[in-house]
């Protein structure tokens, strides 16, 4: 069993622990014994979604994991997010309904809005138009979010959140909102800090999680040459002083942060060693110089083909959330 966790306070005081388990990419014949293993490792933190196409088997391995290690539920933090192509008011709730069936849960305790940007509704995940591009809704986010707010009322969910806002749709969200979102999920790593979009959140009280904290080295859309915080020998350095990976290091600076991290494996021994790192503390040097391998590089800019070019999906949509800043 790991050490005892950290948790950030959300507004309404509950509590979320620092360290979760992310299952983006985790294949079908794996996720399932991942969440196991995880449970068995301490992990009390699973961050799902619908659009990763493994829910039902994360409800499979959470389920057999909380009866072979005699766990409630009411101890597992769990989030799931709701897909682009589900924007619209009417959607909402058969969208969650069927994440919470496929988990084999009542309720979830936290539930975001995946993307500002909404899709065409319908059964396609990624609809497109005849040249390949994506066929976009013309949903605001601001019509989702009421409908969002109704699941806590219904008792569905424990809290709402965003996941990819940046700054100023985060602020038109808090005009809006009867109830306010407990946690924003975006994109962190020493190349992406997100200084200032965490200070941001942190004014509302809104708790930041990152994801892809290790960089997303197994991410679909990679490149040769591009930057690779494992393989970083600075990184390497800080860890060796530690008697710990790189992979380790880069989750304690989040820990450090007080950000919520959500490392992704399905390999046993690495979800071991991730959740490993409650044991240490980086010096306020080594944070330091973290803080200064900065570079606004995202490793998460899906692209797709249009026209038979590759090219960034959401780019153009007016609601991209990386076209300013923060």
């Amino acid at each position: 069993m790991a050490a005892q966790q950290p948790t950030a306070k959300l507004f309404t005081g509950a509590t979320l622990p620092l360290v979760g388990l992310g299952t983006w990419k985790s294949k079908p014949g794996e996720v399932a014994n991942a969440v196991k293993v995880a449970l068995v490792a301490g992990y009390r933190h699973l961050d799902c979604a619908a659009v990763y196409g493994n829910e039902a088997e994360v409800g499979q391995g959470l389920k057999e994991g909380l009866a072979a290690n005699s766990i409630n539920r009411e101890d597992v933090f769990i989030t799931s997010k709701l897909w682009n192509t589900k924007h619209s008011a009417c959607d909402v709730r058969p969208a969650v309904e069927a994440t919470l069936k496929n988990l084999g849960v009542d309720y979830l305790d936290l539930y975001l809005i995946h993307w500002p940007m909404g899709f065409q509704p319908g059964e396609v995940n990624m609809p497109r138009k005849p040249d390949g591009s994506m066929a976009y809704s013309d949903t605001s986010y601001l019509e989702t979010w009421p409908a969002m707010e109704q699941l806590v009322d219904d008792g569905l969910v424990k809290h709402i959140g965003l996941s990819n806002f940046n700054s100023k749709q985060i602020d038109e969200v808090m005009g809006k909102a009867r109830i306010q979102p407990a946690a924003l999920q975006c994109e962190s790593h020493p190349y992406l800090s997100q200084r200032e979009l965490i200070a941001h959140a942190d004014k509302y009280g809104i708790v930041f999680e990152a994801y892809s904290p290790l960089g997303s080295p197994d991410r679909p859309w990679a490149k040769p040459g591009e930057p690779s915080l494992l393989e970083d020998p600075r990184i390497v350095e800080i860890g060796q002083r530690y008697n710990k990976t790189a992979a380790q290091v880069l989750i304690r600076y989040q820990v450090e942060r007080g950000v919520a991290v959500l490392p992704k494996s399905v390999t046993p021994t690495r979800i071991q060693a991730n959740i490993n790192v409650l044991d240490f503390s980086l010096s306020s040097e080594d944070m330091a110089v973290l803080a200064t391998f900065n570079r606004d590089w995202r490793a998460c800019l899906p692209t797709i083909s249009v026209n038979g070019v590759e090219v960034p999906r959401d780019r153009n949509h007016p609601l991209f959330p990386f076209n300013i800043p923060y």
